[in-house]
């Protein structure tokens, strides 16, 4: 049962989606978590660097398995077809609970809070706006996907704009001395070699997050008019289009600020832009992540309910969850579940306890999903593959190892998230028993 979320797309619109699709909260906001746990310029921009590399092997992988199985579903297609229903199943379940709506109330509070603060209003009401956008996107949804399509592209395009402003901003600042530290308590330098590891893997959580993303085009790639072709290049010509706008507007941070600035900065983006631009490019940029942030939002409702729909196709959860709105040809029941879990998590933690609960699970199946490729090398072989990832199998081994060194960073800088997330993951399996012996039954 297929269900067409937008017109057919070609290479830039593809592309589009993959910056679109990564591009959200995180580098309007992350920037200061990683400066406070490396604690110097250097180990800040060579994280996000770092991070950026690690997003392109995810890119090739990625691509080389949406060559491969051009399919709807993405990672949940991938993990079905090389382990099995189980594993599949747990990914989605993952996503369903955890990963999509997690990233979903992350990023709305942060919706919430800039759009508080280009208001003049309570911050109070941040968390009230975040449900609402939520709601309201979910309903656009449900509505049409052309609707959702026409927002989706119009919001892309403001929040490229709005990261353009930083990086212009950025550029000049160069050659100009970085403003003294008023207050470095939120300055952590690391003392030793040992100690530089641990901020790294700590830091790698909100980097990574930032660079998430990518992997959602995949969910929609029997939309694209030639997915063999096209959802390859656009995934790695995304990438490196966001490592660089990422790096530069790090650049442009620490410029302006200084490390201990950015450090202790709630809203880096906006206090760069008023430290050169004065208050008016406070107010510019602050609508810029509103934009960017709502338009983040939008993406993740719109693609994230194809999963649940292959999920349900396969008669592993409600059959209701594949089913088309007899109007609006939309599996509305999928929508609306994601959209109501995700205004619940809004309420459950801060910001950057989102973050460790949606990485710790994120990470784990991108890692297991790449792995999936080297059973389709095995099985299938290299015939007919025109996109291959390069240095195969190292760059899948340090695919996979910085994955596991995520998922192991996130445990540490937050183990009672990552304890939830196990037992959220561990109640996939009475569900996949019953919607198995359900299924055998019929």
């Amino acid at each position: 049962m297929a269900v067409t979320y937008a017109r057919r797309l070609g290479l830039f619109s593809g592309t589009m989606s993959v910056i679109g699709g990564i591009i959200g909260a995180g580098i309007f906001l992350n920037p200061a978590i990683v400066a406070q746990r490396v604690g110097t310029p250097a180990a800040t921009i060579g994280v996000w660097v770092g991070g950026g590399l690690v997003a392109l092997i995810g890119a090739f992988i990625f691509g080389e398995l949406g060559q491969r199985r051009p399919r709807v579903g993405g990672g949940y297609a991938y993990l079905r077809d090389a382990f099995g229903p189980f594993p599949a199943f747990l990914y989605a379940w993952a996503l369903l609970l955890i990963i999509a709506p997690g990233a979903i109330a992350a990023v709305a509070v942060t919706f919430g809070n800039y759009g508080a603060a280009l208001f003049g209003v309570s911050t109070d009401l941040a968390r009230p706006a975040a449900v609402l956008a939520i709601l309201l996107l979910t309903l656009i949804n449900c509505l049409g996907v052309n609707v959702g399509a026409v927002t989706q592209n119009v919001f892309t395009m403001l929040k490229l704009a709005a990261i353009g402003l930083v990086v212009i901003a950025g550029l000049l600042t160069l050659g100009n001395p970085p403003p003294p530290c008023v207050d470095c308590s939120a300055l952590a330098v690391p003392s030793s070699g040992g100690a530089m590891v641990g901020a790294v893997a700590a830091a790698l959580v909100p980097v990574l997050f930032s660079y998430g993303g990518w992997q959602q085009t995949n969910f929609i790639a029997e939309e694209l008019i030639e997915p063999e072709k096209d959802l390859p290049r656009a995934l790695v010509l995304g990438v490196v289009v966001v490592v660089l706008v990422y790096v530069l507007a790090n650049a442009a941070y620490l410029g302006a600020l200084g490390v201990a600035g950015l450090a202790a900065s709630s809203a880096p983006a906006a206090d760069t832009m008023e430290a050169l631009l004065g208050p008016a490019g406070r107010i510019v940029i602050t609508a810029g992540i509103v934009f960017s942030t709502f338009g983040f939002l939008n993406l993740v409702i719109l693609v994230t309910p194809r999963v649940f729909q292959a999920m349900a196709a396969d008669g592993l959860f409600f059959e209701r969850f594949a089913r088309l709105h007899p109007k609006f040809r939309t599996p509305v029941p999928a929508i609306v579940f994601l959209g109501v879990w995700s205004a619940v998590l809004v309420y459950t933690g801060k910001y950057g306890a989102l973050l460790d609960y949606v990485v710790f699970a994120d990470w784990i199946f991108f890692g297991l999903t790449a792995l999936t490729l080297v059973v389709f090398r095995w099985r299938d072989g290299m015939a007919g593959v025109r996109f291959s990832v390069p240095a195969f199998p190292v760059a899948m081994t340090i695919f996979v190892g910085v994955a596991g060194y995520v998922v192991v960073g996130s445990i540490l800088s937050n183990p009672g998230n990552a304890v939830r997330g196990a037992g959220l993951l561990a109640l996939g399996l009475p569900v996949y028993l019953y919607w198995r012996s359900v299924g055998l039954r019929a």
